[in-house]
């Protein structure tokens, strides 16, 4: 029933060229996964810029459907692995595992290493602006890939795929030794519990043009975080949503 809602958009007309096709089986084959339709996985590969450019934009041949699902899927393959590995720990370290293990942080850098940027396909605007190594884009596609194949070949072949790219991430939060973005962790972790997202308020700004310093506080809710102090408003509210996210670490052991 999913695949056939899933071509209610009519797909009838999409052709897949043979440079295409080579290109897509060894993205397949690097990565060791078999697609028995590829249109599903073109599809993950094309940037919603591009049907914005384009005389497809009916069909909606872009990838954002499927990075909703994958999402999903990836999501839930992550949550089941950290459960029944993890028999000790508690809600509240699953769920700050997990949500560093699908962020975008942590997404982008596995697409990279899979050679997803090579495939992508972008509307002329978003190639000239850099898409092809933007953090966002990349980790979408991510998604899509893994909602296509979820399509394509089914759970449990997709469980496969998505343990093989995220078990290494998972260690390396266990080892403390991620990339560790604050405001995407605090982000997305503070919006899954409570559906609300953090709010940083700039509190002033001194110093001389040449050497400024920027105070901040990050608000949940009710609650105030910091005052937190960079060289720059990023800086600043990255130092915010660490002092929040160690708070809230601390709370929930």
């Amino acid at each position: 029933m999913m695949k056939k809602k899933f071509y209610d958009i009519s797909l009838k007309n999409i052709k897949i060229d043979p440079q295409r096709k080579k290109d897509l089986l060894k993205f397949s084959k690097d990565i060791s996964i078999r697609f028995n339709n590829l249109i599903f996985l073109d599809m993950a590969f094309h940037h919603r810029s591009v049907t914005n450019e384009t005389n497809i934009k009916k069909t909606r041949y872009n990838n954002e459907r499927l990075e909703f699902l994958g999402d999903a899927v990836l999501g839930m393959a992550t949550a089941s692995y950290l459960y029944e590995s993890m028999s000790g720990v508690t809600e509240g370290d699953l769920s700050r595992i997990k949500s560093v293990v699908v962020s975008e942080m942590s997404l982008a850098p596995i697409a990279l290493s899979i050679g997803v940027d090579k495939y992508l396909v972008l509307g002329k605007g978003e190639e000239l602006s850099g898409g092809r190594t933007k953090k966002a884009i990349l980790a979408d596609a991510l998604e899509a890939i893994i909602g296509a194949y979820y399509l394509d070949a089914g759970y449990q072949a997709v469980e496969k795929l998505i343990l093989s790219l995220v078990i290494p991430e998972i260690q390396k939060v266990l080892e403390n030794q991620h990339h560790k973005d604050y405001k995407t962790m605090l982000q997305e972790f503070y919006q899954k519990k409570h559906k609300e997202c953090p709010v940083y308020e700039l509190l002033k700004c001194t110093g001389p043009d040449h050497d400024r310093t920027f105070e901040v506080v990050v608000r949940l809710g009710n609650v105030s975080y910091g005052p937190a102090y960079g060289k720059n408003k990023k800086t600043a509210e990255q130092a915010a949503a660490k002092i929040a996210w160690d708070i809230l670490c601390k709370n929930t052991n």
